[in-house]
């Protein structure tokens, strides 16, 4: 008779060893189609390779991200569409190198979860591999833990790791940067990845399910709308730095939205001066402030209201740097000025459009 006790596996304690290899093979495909210049090699290797002078740098210095969605997930995990938060994922870390001038080169997942689906893991990596396909970088290594007793079985957890280089004389913010310089804002996709405590809130509150249509968008369901993934702007800003080097700083208008986010890259003595009226503010923003009866200081504090991304230019610049990136198809906004500081470090003008 055997003794029960001295016959477990991995797998009675919750583990399928098997499930996360049929997942290797599955993203495979996935993580091939993002080879690019410096890296080309398979997943499945205990490291990822890149080769900075393959990829045609010659005083390169290196910058480092890593994010990851915040309760996001939890939006992407009750409404079931697991395909787009990959996006979320590399969009958080990509963006944050592209502001300080680095083209991203490679990037790293960590996939945490109760119980592994393999179609499920599949669908998330399948967006991680689209961002890293809209940001030009390669996807080249990763980690999926299986740790039931952390998580439930449907809950998951997603972190990312990305690293990217520019040449020493191409580092931003750049110096320069004086009273008069002009401020474009780059237009969001819609919420991004920050803020979503307080949406989770807002939607229980409301009483309206995701699976019902969006109040500011009857198109789609209100899941399908929230879930939107954050907008990647690294390649229209690579293709400007590759035509002129009139950005002066970049800003990535993630949590704490302008108040916090700005001042990063401006200098102690400097401002940013805000016009309000200038920006296009997607219907999403207003649904949230009337709902939730959210004060447009704590709107502008807590989400982007419209504007995903700063770029600072001087006046001789705006045109060109601006024309180059509608041509790269961002929509762009002329938002305000730089001026000399005197007691807060970002000012506005006029008020968001949220009614």
């Amino acid at each position: 008779m055997t003794d029960k006790t001295n016959a477990l596996t991995y797998r009675d304690a919750g583990v399928d060893i098997d499930a996360g290899n049929a997942l290797v093979q599955r993203i495979k495909p996935h993580v091939r189609a993002t080879a690019r210049r410096g890296a080309d090699g398979e997943i499945g290797g205990f490291g990822g390779l890149f080769d900075l002078k393959a990829a045609g740098f010659t005083d390169p210095l290196l910058v480092a991200a890593n994010d990851g969605v915040g309760t996001k997930l939890r939006v992407a995990i009750e409404t079931g569409i697991h395909d787009t938060i990959g996006i979320d994922l590399v969009a958080m870390c990509v963006n944050d190198l592209v502001v300080q001038g680095a083209e991203p080169l490679f990037f790293l997942d960590y996939y945490a979860t109760g119980k592994l689906d393999p179609a499920e893991g599949e669908a998330i990596v399948r967006g991680i591999a689209e961002g890293c396909l809209q940001a030009g970088c390669a996807l080249i290594g990763g980690e999926t833990a299986e740790m039931p007793g952390l998580y439930a079985d449907k809950d998951y957890d997603l972190a990312g790791f990305a690293v990217g280089a520019v040449e020493r004389d191409r580092l931003l913010p750049a110096g320069g940067i004086v009273a008069g310089d002009m401020i474009l804002g780059l237009a969001s996709s819609g919420v991004h990845s920050n803020g979503y405590s307080l949406v989770r809130r807002i939607v229980e509150l409301s009483g309206t399910s995701y699976a019902d249509p969006a109040p500011f968008d009857t198109s789609r369901s209100l899941g399908a709308a929230l879930i939107e993934p954050t907008r990647i702007y690294v390649k229209s800003l690579l293709s400007v730095f590759a035509e002129t080097s009139g950005i002066k700083a970049l800003a990535h208008i993630t949590g704490g939205g302008f108040v916090e986010n700005i001042p990063r890259v401006l200098p102690d003595t400097l401002r940013a001066d805000i016009d309000l009226f200038a920006v296009k503010v997607p219907p999403v923003f207003g649904w949230l402030s009337r709902t939730g009866g959210v004060a447009e200081a704590e709107m502008l504090r807590t989400f982007n209201c419209g504007i995903g991304m700063i770029v600072v230019v001087s006046e001789a610049d705006a045109a060109t740097v601006g024309a180059l990136l509608q041509a790269a198809g961002e929509t762009v906004v002329p938002l305000g000025r730089i001026l000399e500081r005197k007691d807060d470090a970002v000012t506005f003008n006029g008020s968001l459009a949220l009614a």
